[in-house]
């Protein structure tokens, strides 16, 4: 059977003052799973193209495919000041398809698992898949080629009886297959963005138990260095990538496995460059300067995202954010930084401490967010009911952020006017 793959992403903003189209890895790393024996696969990215629309009905006429996957990376651009939802795109590729083929349509991707019911009926595809779809999505394909029955699959979601079902997820095998980036414009993407991406820790439905001690939850998560460092290396050869972005929930933790990798991405010899990101906590100069030999080139410090009622609490994060920028500075790691404003109990006093901050560090960009997006079940969405705000959780597949209703009338003029002084900050 004949598989086009769409990543309908086309938005690349990351931040004001660093532009970066990020590679649609996760769709990539589904093709590899498909079977070439039983499938011809095709990808079409989105992400440069001029006439999408246009590029999408050439595709559908040229390859006629009988299976469709779209991937949808996020719901929209997390931006609060200037929000642009990217559902409406894939909505337009899924009326498009449909009205010039009889190819089965299937959703996934991390912004679909997000919000299955209300992404499943504002963009109509026939089917969609939650979590790591890799091994759901090539059963899929299998079955549909076959003619047999596929509503059993984990992960699935469908219409039956004018109802939106989605039936429970199960743990991924723990085995990655290497993606596919043939069909994507690798050169671009090594011009426009932190590199290529390499998963080294699942994500989705690998996430572990809350009761779980932390050390156990940075573990549970974490691909073999050896085998994310044989994908590196299978890259660099066949393909001659030679700038990477290690995609991970804080690549710095646990740091015994983070060194391991830094050192034995040294032992290979690749002579190559990445980035990652890092949580501001488990970090020490020697994990610096092994970053910095293995070839690190930029690190994204992410700040941690925590109510502001408990003035202690926004000490002990911001002096845990404060000592991984000093070594990095210290190390000759360019880094990037970002700070949110808005969160409950933010005041002017904790904007004022957060800005000192700020102040105090040499970043390559401080990216200042304005507000927190609302996600089903975050805290952020329960504070905003419980100040009255009357919304249901499908409310949220548009752009919607939580700003402190006590700095809501001010915080974006007065962040506006810091930024306007310092060339490395951006406010969004």
């Amino acid at each position: 059977m004949n598989i086009l793959l769409i990543a309908t992403n086309r938005h690349g903003r990351y931040m004001t003052n660093i532009q970066a189209q990020p590679l649609p890895i996760g769709l990539a790393y589904n093709a590899g799973y498909l079977d070439p024996a039983r499938h011809t696969t095709k990808m079409l990215d989105l992400m440069f193209a001029d006439d999408y629309l246009g590029d999408v009905e050439r595709a559908m006429k040229d390859f006629q495919p009988g299976l469709v996957g779209l991937s949808i990376r996020n719901l929209d651009n997390g931006s609060n000041l200037n929000p642009q939802s990217v559902l409406p795109i894939t909505k337009q590729v899924t009326d498009l398809i449909r009205s010039i083929s009889q190819a089965t349509i299937v959703c996934g991707g991390p912004a679909f698992s997000i919000l299955p019911y209300e992404c499943f009926d504002y963009i109509g595809p026939d089917m969609g898949i939650t979590g790591s779809g890799g091994d759901s999505f090539s059963d899929l394909a299998d079955r549909l080629e076959r003619g047999e029955s596929y509503k059993d699959l984990p992960g699935l979601v469908y219409r039956a009886d004018d109802k939106i079902i989605v039936t429970e997820q199960q743990m991924t095998t723990g085995v990655m297959k290497p993606p596919r980036l043939e069909d994507l414009d690798l050169d671009r993407y090594s011009e426009a963005g932190f590199g290529i991406g390499v998963i080294t820790k699942w994500f989705g439905n690998q996430t572990p138990s809350r009761s779980a001690p932390s050390s156990d939850k940075d573990r549970q998560n974490l691909r073999p260095f050896e085998e994310v460092v044989a994908e590196v290396k299978d890259l660099r050869h066949r393909l001659g990538l030679s700038k990477f972005f290690f995609i991970a929930n804080g690549f710095n933790v646990p740091p015994d496995h983070a060194k391991s990798f830094c050192q034995a991405l040294i032992d290979s010899d690749l002579e190559i460059e990445w980035n990652t990101g890092l949580v501001p906590r488990s970090c020490d100069q020697e994990l610096i300067g092994l970053m910095k030999e293995a070839g690190c080139g930029l690190v994204i410090i992410g700040d941690l995202v925590v109510d502001a009622y408990d003035p202690e609490d926004l000490s002990v994060r911001l002096d845990q954010m404060l000592q991984v920028c000093r070594l990095c500075e210290e190390g000759d790691l360019p880094y990037t930084v970002g700070q949110t404003f808005g969160a409950p109990g933010e005041t002017r006093e904790t904007v004022e401490r957060k800005l000192v901050f700020l102040r105090d560090i040499n970043p390559a960009v401080a990216n200042l967010r304005v507000g927190i997006r609302m996600l089903p079940g975050s805290r952020s969405t329960e504070q905003a009911r419980s100040d009255g705000q009357i919304f249901d959780d499908g409310d949220l597949i548009h752009p919607t952020f939580y700003v402190a209703e006590s700095v809501k009338d001010w915080i974006v003029g007065h962040l506006q006017n810091e930024a306007s002084q310092r060339s490395s900050w951006s406010v969004d």
